[in-house]
């Protein structure tokens, strides 16, 4: 039904108040989202007791709010009890609307703004456009309106818009508005597409119908028609702009449900340019007109349902229009849903792989839509992959049509089903995209991948030539991934296909994740990269075995998921997979040792001390061999730069190639090569020779003034630093030296002063007063009785200081040291966990170990991270007589792992178990305590 016309109705009379949606398809009964009946009872009352205008409008505005949040409740209360039932939802939403605008309507003309005989020019029709005018709103979502007039609006029409705007903003309406003729409306669709698109969508409300219908059919014929081609590629520019603004991958782990790739806007893209060409209402009618198959359009509305479902749950948690699927978001929607923890996954990661997997239909769809727009000559054809220099003719058997590559027959193609896969060949080597009805036919004939398939050698032939010969291996994996061609081929991949990491370290699924990691190695190949990764090209150059390099990398997170280390869980799928894969005896034991120790050299490097010799030793031991060593380097490079684009950094890149050099050193040359005397040697030498001005005597006392660890972990330019600091050192005096260390892309701290007790606990706690985050640190005690520190620190962005900064952060820490501010009170009210970090889940884990060092006891504690935890850690160890030589700080995300090496009272190992437990009781605690204060 529509509302009657405004025409020649008396002022006084009472025409239907039928909002232009119908009543059906809501997730309510009408009556108990709009009781109609009752509003029109309770307002007729109020308005025969109302003094002036002003007194009729407060009545009307009291009445409809409470109309609202009745009507809101009752659709939020439904939809608490069906939380995927969003289509009733969203359509509900916009009935409500409607009913509260047509009666502001009614009111605004019936009793505000009377008129007994209107001419032409007061006529006046009410529209929605936007989403509104599409009948689907979310919970915060605006109310967008057109007052249409016939010609230039009068004082009266102006007037009526004017109280109806001040009733629905007292109503705290959001609500974006236009006053326009039809001439109007054609003009600035012609000069705007986005208003264009917003009048696509526009509906008739109520007021006077002929107006609205002349509109309709203006913008059909003077605005719609020819223009289909220009309005399409606007908005493939529109949606272009949009995901790379929202990170150009459809796999970021907090999408935006509406604005992201592979969210809600693509599918109204869609529908927009459908209904533009088509002049379809509805995208069931695309099956009609041969562009969806029934299933597509299955998809279609599971994706738009599923998405629907998630913005408005997102919405009513936040009580506004939030579209951004953070990660505390996650959690409240995955539970809204009715989300449950099993196989060894939590809720959310359940609920945001099915989130991805319909971002993932949302991408096919979108990709067959545009080629039947091709075939009509409304999109241009795509041009050629930028990495092909130029366009190759197909073989036999397929044909390339609009750039794409098509299958020739049908009928013949799937005789040998080992098309399969090399039509993702034969498209890497022309250089062009597959044509989605090629897509559709892999897609419906996965059942021919069985074991004989994946047992086929041909098949793993062009399998393992996919991703070494043709230069651009991701685009091809990413392909089948998406088609199930992956999974189908390599069943263990199946579950971790649009697997979500619940972390805010991981910016991508796993899947996607492993598609990265291979496409970085592609660029290393292609000699991208030689700058950022001097090693791992020298290496590559040099010679490795590639296919081990690509299956090792592809499998490398196969066992994510479960309950099981995936490194060990991995390692085991490998073993059945490689030799599969037609990998030979000697291959696949690399690469399941590969995959099992994919983190050894990443951890090493991060979490421990590498200018300990014992360190590298012990590493060296278990990778055996250069070529292990080479093949694990460049893996983990791959998988580190694979993790996000702002994970890589010269400091990851500096601990690697000091851990690679050393490591290449021992196996080259015997476990002898790392020796403490000949580096203690070494080091003196370099310091005499970067201090030629010193006296004599001077440097002989410098260089006779510190111990064997002092030498062997600082480099020259550091020991340079402290030999200035130490020179004639005050014992009621703190000297500090602030300076960039591009390097490590990190600020440099170095600390002199008389040694006591807790000092690296003073420390730790002047630079958290400051906001500075520690990445490493190390301390020593000289032979006369100085204590020597040097902290690596990085702002709240991750990087280094700008030397801008560095006096003020000077002044803090002088002040912090000397006494003149107490961390422990300051830290209290700023170590504050934010809200988005609160739902992940980093149980503690503390443990010591004797066997790392020789000299000292490496304590480590994994956990969550805070910007306090260093120093509520360092000040337990200075309870309990724990002296501390150095931290290793590694951080990932929200996750740490603080390396510390100590000593007891007595410069011992900490050996005793019943000092271990008290000692990693007391740690807990703190933890537990620090937890505690940041989350209230």
């Amino acid at each position: 039904m529509t509302l009657p016309q405004e025409a020649s109705v008396a002022p006084d009379s009472d025409p239907a108040h039928a909002p232009s949606l119908p009543q059906t398809d809501l997730i309510r009964p009408a009556s108990e989202i709009f009781d109609q009946i009752a509003f029109d009872r309770a307002f007729d009352k109020a308005a025969d007791s109302c003094a002036d205008a002003r007194a009729i409008r407060d009545a009307a505005v009291k009445l409809l709010l409470e109309a609202r949040k009745s009507g809101n409740e009752a659709i939020a209360e439904a939809f608490a009890a069906s939380p995927f039932a969003a289509r009733k939802v969203v359509r509900s939403y916009a009935y409500l609307t409607d009913c509260i605008v047509t009666n502001v309507y009614q009111i605004a003309l019936r009793r505000l703004h009377p008129q007994q005989s209107p001419t032409e020019g007061e006529r006046i029709a009410l529209l929605a456009v936007g989403g509104y005018g599409r009948g689907e709103m979310a919970p915060q979502s605006d109310v967008d309106l057109l007052f249409l007039t016939p010609y230039k609006i009068t004082p009266w029409a102006e007037s009526l818009i004017e109280s109806m705007l001040y009733m629905l903003w007292d109503l705290r309406l959001k609500v974006g508005h236009s006053s326009r003729t039809i001439k109007d409306c054609v003009r600035l669709g012609r000069e705007d597409y986005t208003i264009r698109t917003a009048l696509l969508e526009h509906r008739f409300l109520c007021g006077h119908a002929p107006l609205g219908e002349g509109l309709r059919q203006t913008l059909r014929d003077d605005l719609f028609s020819n223009t289909a081609a220009d309005f399409v590629e606007a908005k493939l520019a529109e949606r272009s702009e949009r995901h790379r603004k929202q990170g150009g991958q459809r796999y970021m782990l907090e999408p935006n449900v509406k604005e992201g790739k592979g969210g809600l806007r693509d599918l109204q893209s869609l529908f927009w340019i459908a209904k533009y060409v088509h002049d379809a209402e509805d995208a069931t009618e695309l099956v009609d007109l041969g562009v969806f198959t029934p299933e597509e359009d299955q998809n279609f509305d599971r994706a738009e349902e599923f998405l629907w479902a998630v913005r408005c749950h997102l919405h009513l948690i936040a009580n506004r229009p939030v579209d951004q699927l953070t990660f505390d978001m996650q959690i409240e929607v995955a539970e809204r849903m009715q989300y449950t923890d099993h196989d060894g996954r939590r809720a959310v990661e359940h609920f945001m792989q099915d989130y991805f997997r319909h971002a993932t239909h949302v991408g096919e769809l979108t990709r067959i839509f545009l080629t039947s727009l091709e075939a009509i000559h409304v999109k241009q054809a795509p041009s050629l992959i930028g990495f092909f220099r130029r366009k190759r003719r197909a073989k036999a058997g397929y044909k390339i049509e609009h750039n794409r590559l098509m299958v020739d027959d049908e009928a013949t193609f799937f005789e040998d089903k080992l098309n399969i896969l090399r039509i993702f060949e034969e498209a890497l080597r022309t250089g062009t995209l597959i044509h989605p009805n090629a897509m559709r036919l892999i897609s419906s004939h996965l059942d021919l991948i069985d074991d004989s398939f994946r047992r086929d050698p041909e098949a793993q032939r062009i399998f393992i030539d996919l991703m070494l010969k043709h230069g651009n291996p991701e685009r091809a994996l990413r392909r089948m991934n998406e088609l199930g061609v992956l999974a189908a081929f390599i069943p263990e991949f199946e579950p971790i296909q649009a697997m979500m990491q619940f972390n805010v370290y991981h910016s991508y699924t796993v899947d996607e994740h492993t598609i990265q990691t291979i496409s970085v190695l592609a660029q290393i190949e292609r000699e991208e990269l030689q700058e950022e990764l001097p090693v791992a090209s020298r290496i590559l150059k040099r010679g490795v075995n590639r296919k081990i390099m690509y299956i090792a990398l592809l499998l490398h997170d196969i066992g994510k998921g479960r309950p099981e280390d995936h490194s060990i869980l991995g390692a085991q799928i490998a073993k059945k997979v490689a030799p599969r894969l037609g990998l030979k005896p000697k291959e696949c034991e690399t690469v399941e040792w590969l995959v099992r120790y994919h983190l050894l050299m990443s951890d090493t490097a991060q979490k421990r001390d590498i200018s300990d010799p014992r360190t590298v030793r012990e590493f060296a031991k278990l990778v055996k061999t250069t070529e292990r060593l080479d093949l694990l380097t460049v893996l983990t490079v791959c998988d580190i730069r694979g993790v996000g684009p702002n994970v890589w950094n010269n400091w990851k890149a500096q601990l690697l190639r000091s851990l690679f050099s050393q490591t290449r050193e021992v196996l080259e040359n015997g476990m002898e090569a790392l020796n403490r005397k000949t580096r203690e040697s070494d080091a003196k030498k370099a310091l005499r020779a970067a201090l030629p001005d010193w006296q004599r005597k001077a440097l002989t006392a410098e260089v006779g003034r510190h111990y064997s660890p002092y030498w062997q972990g600082l480099p020259t330019e550091t020991h340079a630093v402290f030999a200035g600091l130490l020179k004639d050192l005050p014992d009621d005096e703190i000297r500090i030296d602030l300076h960039p260390d591009e390097d490590r892309d990190a600020t440099r701290a170095c600390f002199a002063l008389a040694d006591h007790h807790g000092i690296f606990s003073r420390l730790a706690g002047a630079l958290a007063m400051v906001g500075a985050n520690v990445v490493d640190a190390r301390t020593y005690t000289s032979k006369d009785g100085y204590a020597t520190a040097v902290f690596w620190i990085q702002d709240a962005e991750g990087a280094p200081y700008e030397v801008s900064r560095l006096p003020r952060l000077r002044d803090m820490i002088d002040k912090t040291l000397m006494g003149k501010i107490r961390p422990r009170d300051k830290l209290a009210s700023r170590d504050k966990m934010s809200k988005r970090e609160r739902g992940f889940e980093f149980p503690t884990a503390i443990t010591f170990d004797n066997d790392g060092s020789e000299i000292y006891t490496i304590i480590e504690v994994d956990t969550r991270d805070r910007p306090g935890l260093l120093f509520d850690l360092t000040r337990v160890f200075a309870k309990h007589n724990i002296s501390i030589a150095s931290a290793v700080i590694a951080t990932y995300g929200a996750q740490v792992v603080d390396s510390f090496y100590v000593k007891d009272l007595f410069g011992l190992k900490i050996h005793s178990k019943l000092k271990q437990e008290a000692l990693e009781k007391k740690l807990r605690t703190a933890i537990e305590k620090g937890d505690e204060r940041a989350r209230s």
